[in-house]
């Protein structure tokens, strides 16, 4: 039988198995017990309110009971099959019903897989071989999205910096780097090497930074000019910012996008997503065995995440889901504004309602250097006051979910007002 260990003790552990101590995606001092509604328990028995939600999938809060009786159901007919199965299918039909660029959807298990497989579909279909990204836009872990994703070093455009070790020079020239809400450097680049560029990669609200009015319909018009293919990565935006994703909220379609999070409700499950005839490469009958793009994945479309994304996307259609989750919002980013304001805190609030931070600076905050060149130590001591408040977030992003109650957004009000109160007599570096 297992001893009950404390979290200090746990953590202790975790550095003799895992690098770091850790699972490599967040603090790993913090050890989760349980999650319920818009709440979750570290191993010390701590109660925070949650705005990490999972990285985004949470996006119902933890344990709905509906999605929890979706896959008890699911679990007594089979957990998966590497083979297609009706619930991955019917997922598949709502998904291209919601999503405007969705003709047909492959299923891959993580979102950094989408947004590789999409890169290589997009060499595959126009037989160039360049990727076109923006400076601190984040695609996952394959060896393109490492190219200046959060680089300390910055070079001139469109030179990428490699951010991870093991990445080869290959890698390197097959990108090109934008920054982000520049259309007229896009507009430049292209027109010297736009025969050059598969895609442009592009989420289209970066991180936390919207875009501004024209960028999106400029990446489409560019991309159209050249026979370059626009890929929205909606791995975090898709069914956030309303229930048609980004380009529904934005009203501008790409020729490919990336989906995962929501659609898995909780469970491991992403998709690529796009036109037939793009999507056709990754069927061998219809384009041969030279334009075939090859995806296998064990747990690709498993029926245990189908039905759990089955079941939230149900729950996001009824009426009034997307109006509560951005009241919830509007909330959070409105107190945190005018406590700040009232602090005396230059910052801006950057982001949409349904996802969105603090950066600490006097400049607009339009592409990666705006957010680089905020105060990041102020940061850190407002992010670390709200956890010691009961605060659980991101380091750089905010999640609304519709498990928040008003005693949680209450509270989280009055943490936000003591975390300014604890910034106010300290002077900005």
């Amino acid at each position: 039988m297992s001893l009950i260990l404390n979290q200090a003790e746990l953590t202790q552990r975790a550095q003799s198995v895992l690098p770091g101590g850790g699972f490599g995606n967040f603090d790993p001092g913090i050890v989760i017990r349980e999650g319920r509604g818009a709440h979750v328990w570290d191993e010390d028995g701590n109660r925070y309110v949650d705005y990490l939600i999972g990285s985004g999938p949470m996006i119902l809060g933890h344990g709905h009971p509906e999605v929890i009786a979706a896959v008890q159901d699911q679990l007594q007919k089979g957990t998966t099959f590497f083979a297609s199965n009706a619930r991955g299918i019917e997922l598949a039909e709502e998904i291209c019903r919601a999503v405007q660029c969705a003709e047909q959807v492959r299923y891959v298990s993580t979102g950094g897989e989408a947004d590789m497989y999409a890169m290589r579909l997009a060499r595959a279909f126009t037989g160039r071989e360049k990727i076109l990204k923006f400076e601190g836009g984040y695609h996952g872990m394959s060896a393109e999205a490492l190219m200046s994703l959060a680089p300390l070093k910055l070079a001139n455009f469109p030179v990428p910096v490699p951010d991870s070790a093991g990445l080869t020079a290959a890698a390197r020239d097959g990108v090109l780097v934008a920054p982000f809400n520049d259309p007229d450097f896009v507009r430049s680049l292209l027109s010297e090497r736009g025969d050059e560029v598969a895609a442009i990669i592009v989420e289209p609200l970066q991180r936390i930074i919207p875009p501004v009015r024209g960028f999106l319909d400029a990446l489409r018009e560019e991309c159209d000019i050249h026979g370059t293919l626009l890929i929205f990565d909606e791995i975090v935006t898709g069914f956030r910012l309303c229930y048609g994703g980004a380009q529904e909220f934005y009203g501008v379609v790409p020729d490919i996008c990336t989906l995962g999070k929501i659609i898995g409700g909780g469970f491991p499950l992403a998709a690529i997503a796009g036109r037939s005839d793009i999507m056709a490469h990754f069927d061998q009958d219809r384009v041969g065995s030279a334009g075939f793009l090859k995806q296998i994945g064990t747990l690709s479309g498993n029926p245990i995440a189908a039905v759990a994304g089955l079941k939230t996307l149900e729950i996001l259609r009824r009426n009034g889901s997307y109006e509560r989750l951005r009241s919830n919002g509007k909330t959070l980013m409105k107190a945190a504004g005018e406590q700040l304001s009232a602090a005396g805190q230059q910052h801006r609030i950057v982001g949409d309602a349904t996802l969105f931070d603090v950066v600490f600076t006097d400049r607009r905050v339009e592409n990666y250097r705006d957010v680089l060149a905020g105060d990041a130590k102020r940061y850190s001591r407002f992010s670390r006051e709200l956890h010691s408040r009961g605060i659980l977030k991101s380091p750089g992003k905010t999640y609304s979910s519709l498990a928040l109650s008003d005693d949680d957004l209450e509270k989280t009000v009055e943490a936000i007002a003591a975390a300014a109160g604890c910034l106010a007599d300290s002077k900005p570096n």
